[in-house]
């Protein structure tokens, strides 16, 4: 069987956008990571939050091995993905006003902690709503999106504004308007999307930056093991110990 002609050209893509991603976006990925490292030492809590797709970027921060132990999901019951029936129903969810505010009020989430906020579009109203309100609570706010959908479409929020107009840092992921790399001949519709490959890359080298940020400060950064190699489930036991005021997975 010979080679696939459109999965090099998918590879080609996302090795693009993650080149440019690196160059490009250098400067906000380590203001990025220092603000996380201020955060942790200065005794906050860190969240993630992500709606439809996004939520994996989020997802795949949150109580895995080589990651932070601090990293907490700011969940929206409904809006996770394809966990909730109809599916479509999740989509739905992100255009409802007021469904952030009540969130962020039954979450723990308090002043001095940082929240990082995924959307591609930035458009709907559930993450600009969330960034909105965590701003006004004291939180600090880093958004990860394509601020392409700032030119190329229109705020679906009342106020006007995309999630990057409500942020303390913004990641930008460079993906196209319709997230789909690719076109062929016989496929009626663009296909292959790349920003779950660049959104969690762009997390991944933020949470590296506040590693280092914390080890340059003289602080053990509070990462946890895989369970599945010997010593990791004593390394994150005390790890979660130390650190079980600021873990909300585990309540």
């Amino acid at each position: 069987m010979s080679d696939s002609k459109l999965a090099g050209q998918f590879f080609d893509a996302a090795i693009g956008l993650l080149e440019r991603v690196r160059d490009e976006e250098a400067g906000a990925v380590a203001a990025a990571g220092a603000a996380i490292a201020d955060t942790v030492a200065s005794g906050g809590r860190l969240f993630a939050f992500g709606a439809g797709h996004s939520s994996l970027a989020a997802q795949d921060v949150v109580y895995r091995a080589g990651g932070l132990a601090l990293m907490n999901l700011l969940a929206v019951p409904g809006t996770l993905g394809v966990d909730v029936m109809p599916a479509t129903l999740g989509s739905a969810l992100e255009r409802v006003d007021g469904l952030a505010s009540a969130v962020l009020d039954s979450s723990p989430a308090r002043s001095g902690d940082l929240l990082v906020i995924i959307s591609l579009s930035g458009r709907n109203a559930l993450p600009v709503e969330m960034a909105q309100n965590a701003r006004a609570l004291g939180l600090t706010v880093v958004g990860v999106t394509s601020v392409a959908y700032t030119t190329g479409t229109k705020s679906r929020h009342v106020s006007g504004g995309f999630l990057r107009d409500h942020c303390d840092i913004v990641l930008d992921s460079k993906i196209a308007i319709g997230d789909a790399e690719l076109t062929a001949d016989g496929v009626e519709a663009p296909f292959a999307p790349a920003s779950t490959v660049v959104t969690s890359a762009l997390m991944q080298a933020m949470m590296a930056t506040a590693a280092e940020q914390l080890v340059a400060r003289g602080i053990e950064p509070p990462l946890l093991r895989s369970g599945n190699v010997d010593g990791g489930h004593e390394w994150n036991g005390r790890v979660m110990r130390e650190y079980g005021d600021r873990i909300f997975y585990r309540h």
